[in-house]
């Protein structure tokens, strides 16, 4: 492929050669020229000059790897003895155009391509002249080949030149924000079948807490340019990119380079904008825990310390469950009623402790192995990467939102588990103790759940052996009091009354929870259309109206048949507001096109087919054109369109421009364009055909045909 791109790249510095004449006297929309970094040349020392684009607003050229487009290219024309680098690019931005479509990667504004030309050991003359020919895909709407012939005169200098007032500095800034690797910061790529996850983690003070919005940009044209990248919070502070591989991929790829993007920069201050990522591509752990050869280059050792991390913190908020006021005041009471079932035998209680703490890991552990099996389930259902999945992240965050509704008091859950719990409380001996772990974990303590929701979502996105991990740490830390007081029962006199505190610390526990539910939403953003987000945010609402009318009518002062009534109104607002708000599949580029029969576009095939009175659609394009993959995926998308076509036999014929093709260019000057997408209709017994705009939808195709 790289002889293809080079074939492109030189078709596309014909076709601009050729542009302005087709343009006429109009300006280009974006203009390059040469700067320098110094006032002067010296002979063996090199010196930094940058070619210039200044975009006009809403226009843009490519980076590297455009994902769709092509690259900014120099052909130097430098005196003998000269040298010249490669472009050093700066950190990329992610295009959309105006309907928020990605349409590949590049820049905007005024930029500074920096390129490093060393001259030699000697110079001649009292200046030089340095030229080069700088060639560009220019888009807004259309696309349009661009370029310019750029040169500079330096004069020659003896001793050091000073540095150039104008475009010293700023190239020294563009220089300085160039993506790099940092000491701050690793980087560890994962591959599992078509997607690849890329963590990014702090390893030095001075990476900053929120790098903000990140984005990979790849470089050699593996990842799918096209779709979001769902990030997600890793242990120790870092943070893990979905990555979607192209279905082209090598399986035997041992590396992922390319630049990864923060918009807050990776370094306090804020001047690394781009890291420079070259990781080794290992495979994933394979079922049965065995991994691939090349999983010896993985860094284990930073992934050790987050697990350790987060294992504490899971501890922590073992310890935090038995704060709730439901929890709370039987921690005294039960241990207590060890102490009279063990007759005060300090080792009779702490076996009754032990046998409670049973319980609760016996607890922690069945749910964790049902989620290992969920897992396992929707691994070959195909889930993949689950926050990846619209629908998994909706899901969770609907229940995030139920439970903390909950911790705000707008509704309680249902007093009948707490009956069946103090049954299984009153059974004496070690049996008692077992199913009062038991209780405390499921049953009778209810307001537990929205602490296990968090513990529920990690469970589906890390290995089965950290999420039993993971649980068994909740566990420890619930138990861990009643461990405690079982061994010195004479401290529960030093625990503090139970009292109004308790609701209040409950109900702030519900803004960690309304923050993750926030976060998720932000994420749903990227994952669906505009309309499927309302949609979603609309049907949240929905889902906190059903919660607060069940709190309402399931309150002890409210009447006996209401109750039922709230539970009737959950089931049906619920299903309704998930009707609404689930996410919908978007369809991927080019969806819906398989029905029509493209052919080559020639002036012969216009002529043959009109002959046959047939109605001839033309679609001049280029694989470059982002907007022009846009109006194909909308226009013949539409089942109405298609159908239509197949139902008067529309001819459909592809005047491709990817290349330059002397025989396009020369038909779009006809109809004074320049530039793709150019679209045009030819209805039988008309001598011109119908011309459309450049953007297209399908209600215009079909108008156009029905004239």
């Amino acid at each position: 492929m790289p002889s293809l791109r080079l074939l492109l790249l030189l078709l596309v510095a014909l076709a601009a050669a050729l542009a302005p004449g087709l343009r006429g006297a109009a300006p280009s929309p974006v203009k390059g020229s040469l700067v320098a970094a110094e006032t002067a040349v010296q002979a063996g020392r090199p010196v930094t000059v940058a070619l210039r684009l200044q975009h006009d607003p809403h226009w843009h050229t490519y980076w590297l790897n455009p994902g769709t487009g092509l690259p900014t290219t120099l052909a130097w024309q430098l005196p003998p003895g000269w040298t010249a680098g490669p472009i050093l690019w700066p950190a990329p931005l992610l295009l959309r155009d105006k309907t928020g479509n990605i349409v590949g990667h590049g820049y905007e504004g005024d930029l500074l391509l920096p390129v490093v030309l060393t001259p030699p050991a000697t110079l001649e003359g009292f200046a030089v002249e340095l030229k080069a020919k700088a060639d560009w895909l220019m888009c807004e709407t259309i696309c349009v080949p661009g370029g310019a012939a750029v040169s500079l005169t330096l004069p020659v200098a003896g001793a050091t030149p000073a540095a150039d007032p104008q475009w010293g500095p700023r190239l020294a800034e563009t220089l300085a924000r160039l993506p790099r690797t940092d000491d701050g910061w690793r980087v560890a790529a994962v591959r599992e079948g078509a997607a690849v996850r890329l963590t990014v983690f702090p390893a030095g003070p001075g990476a900053p807490r929120d790098p903000g919005a990140l984005r990979f940009f790849d470089a050699d044209n593996r990842v799918v340019y096209d779709v979001d990248q769902a990030v997600t919070p890793a242990p120790g502070g870092g943070f893990t990119l979905a990555l979607k591989l192209d279905p082209t991929t090598p399986p035997d790829v041992a590396r992922l380079t390319g630049v990864l993007t923060a918009a807050n920069g990776f370094r306090a201050d804020g001047t690394l904008p781009g890291l420079t990522v070259d990781a080794p591509l290992v495979a994933a752990a394979a079922p049965d825990g065995s991994k691939s050869a090349g999983n010896a280059s993985t860094p284990a050792a930073p992934a050790a310390a987050p697990l350790a991390g987060t294992l504490f913190l899971a501890f922590v908020g073992g310890l935090i469950l038995n704060l709730m006021p439901c929890v709370f005041p039987v921690l005294g009471l039960k241990v207590l009623g060890f102490v009279e079932q063990a007759g005060r035998q300090r080792a009779r209680v702490a076996m009754h402790g032990l046998v409670f703490t049973a319980g609760v890991l016996v607890s922690f552990w069945t749910l964790a192995g049902a989620l290992a099996l969920l897992r396992a389930g929707g691994d070959q259902l195909g889930w993949g990467f689950q926050l990846q999945s619209a629908p998994f992240v909706y899901g969770l965050a609907v229940l995030l939102l139920v439970f903390a509704l909950n911790l705000s008091g707008l509704f309680e859950f249902g007093l009948a588990a707490t009956a069946v719990g103090g049954d299984l409380q009153s059974k004496g001996g070690f049996g008692g103790s077992f199913f009062t772990g038991v209780l405390a974990t499921v049953v009778a303590t209810p307001c537990s759940a929205p602490f296990l929701a968090p513990a529920l979502g990690a469970a589906l996105t890390v290995p089965p052996l950290e999420s039993f991990l993971l649980f068994t740490a909740i566990g420890v830390g619930l138990s861990a009091p009643y461990l405690g007081f079982s061994a010195f029962p004479d401290l529960v006199r030093f625990l503090p009354r139970p009292g109004a505190w308790m609701e209040t610390f409950k109900q702030l526990m519900a803004f960690p929870l309304y923050g993750t539910v926030g976060y998720l939403v932000w994420v749903l953003a990227a994952q669906t259309s505009e309309e499927g987000f309302l949609h979603l945010l609309l049907s949240l609402v929905v889902v906190a109206f059903a919660v607060w009318l069940y709190g309402r009518w399931t309150a002890p002062e409210a009447r006996p048949r209401r109750p039922r009534a709230a539970m009737a109104a959950v089931i049906v607002g619920g299903t309704l507001s998930l009707w609404f708000g689930w996410p919908r599949a978007v369809p991927a580029p080019g969806a819906g096109t398989a029905d029509v029969t493209w052919e080559a576009w020639s002036p012969e095939a216009v002529e043959r087919l009109r002959a046959e009175g047939r109605v001839i659609y033309v679609d001049f394009t280029a694989r470059w054109c982002a907007t022009c993959q846009t109006n194909k995926r909308l226009v013949f998308g539409s089942a109405e369109v298609r159908r239509v076509f197949a139902a008067r036999r529309v001819a459909t014929l592809r005047a491709d421009w990817t290349n330059r093709d002397p025989r396009i260019t020369a038909e779009l000057a006809r109809y004074q364009r320049s530039a793709v997408p150019f679209n045009v209709i030819w209805q039988p017994g008309r001598a011109e055909p119908i011309l459309l705009p450049e953007l297209l939808t399908p209600g215009i195709v079909l108008d156009a045909l029905g004239r």
